[in-house]
């Protein structure tokens, strides 16, 4: 969130100047900052060595913690007794998002030594609370954490302790209008703020020896992601079709040329100086008469700016990650950091 922004300049500056002050704290406890075992590493590791406690639930921090976990960070997660929501909402989606991770269970209200003892010990944390409760339970950042407070709205303002999630941000944002998207796009973009204002507050403390406290909102970081009606399906040449087999075409010729290219292609080359229209029902029509694996075959090669709205698994097969390995069993490394934090 840069406080350069002119929109919602104002409280963008306030929150991200009084996130970003540096506190000096005590040492931390001496521990193994080794990567997990189970994580498969690539051959560059920036963050190995860097010790990640994550305190968030849900989507947003696992998926802001795993993209650390993957830079070569050695991530511990540090969950309820119940364990984490996902893990019961989504058991394959949390074992996606997790793996590799150490999980340690604790209820901070009951027993909040454990939970102080790691945040202290961190070189970062993640947090997804609301304001006011991580200090109310005590828990607190070491002289050289980068404590990173991934929040809906900001520690400020009149919505900082609103409850809420993606939909609710995105509809605060201004980015929905019309639609549902179809992935959460609030909890994706705050997650990848949090890794962002993360490592530069690593860098930060490799500048000043201090750590730092950083914050990102979901809403205001949502909300850089608006765009004009030109990209919201409002003109012919912007816009998802049906093909006659019941898939879906996506169309972005926005530029003349690619324009004037699919039109050649699919045999309406007078519809060339229409693409600002509405609709052009002609253009649906030719679209509708034939499969999508035709079209594609069709486009291949060409400067069009269409393709297909892949299936999850034929997007998978073609862009997805490498499997991670299999998530921890809930608080099967509690009694390992009770050890080695001498609690």
């Amino acid at each position: 969130m840069s406080p350069t922004r002119d929109v919602w300049n104002p409280l963008r500056a306030k929150t991200r100047t009084a996130a970003s002050r540096i506190r000096r704290r005590f040492s931390p406890v001496a521990i193994d900052r080794s990567v997990n075992a189970a994580q498969d590493t690539s051959a560059v590791d920036p963050l190995r060595g860097q010790l990640v406690v994550d305190l968030s639930r849900l989507l947003p921090g696992a998926f802001a913690s795993r993209a650390l976990l993957r830079l070569g960070a050695r991530v511990v997660r540090l969950e309820p007794p119940d364990g984490d929501p996902l893990r019961h909402l989504q058991p394959a989606w949390h074992g996606e998002l997790n793996g590799g991770k150490e999980s340690v269970a604790c209820d901070l209200k009951v027993d909040p030594a454990l939970g102080r003892a790691l945040c202290n010990a961190a070189d970062v944390v993640l947090e997804s609370f609301r304001p006011g409760v991580s200090e109310r339970l005590g828990l607190a950042p070491g002289p050289r954490t980068v404590w990173c407070s991934l929040t809906g709205f900001g520690s400020e303002g009149r919505h900082a302790r609103r409850a809420g999630h993606d939909l609710n941000y995105l509809g605060w944002a201004g980015v929905l209008d019309d639609a549902v998207p179809p992935v959460t796009v609030a909890d994706y973009a705050g997650a990848y703020a949090a890794v962002r204002e993360t490592l530069a507050g690593l860098i930060e403390r490799e500048r000043n020896g201090a750590g730092v406290r950083v914050e990102v909102s979901m809403t205001h970081e949502s909300h850089e992601l608006a765009v004009p009606p030109l990209l919201r399906g409002t003109v012919a040449c912007y816009r998802i079709y049906e093909t006659s087999d019941g898939r879906l075409l996506t169309v972005a010729a926005l530029e003349p040329k690619f324009w004037q290219r699919l039109c050649e292609l699919v045999g309406l080359p007078e519809l060339a100086a229409r693409q600002f229209e509405p609709r052009l029902p002609e253009f649906e029509r030719t679209l509708g008469s034939r499969p999508l694996a035709e079209w594609l075959e069709l486009f291949d090669g060409e400067d069009v700016c269409a393709g297909p709205v892949a299936r999850h698994e034929e997007a998978a097969a073609e862009f997805g990650s490498r499997p991670a390995a299999p998530a921890a069993e809930l608080g099967a490394h509690t009694a390992a950091w009770r050890e080695e934090l001498g609690l």
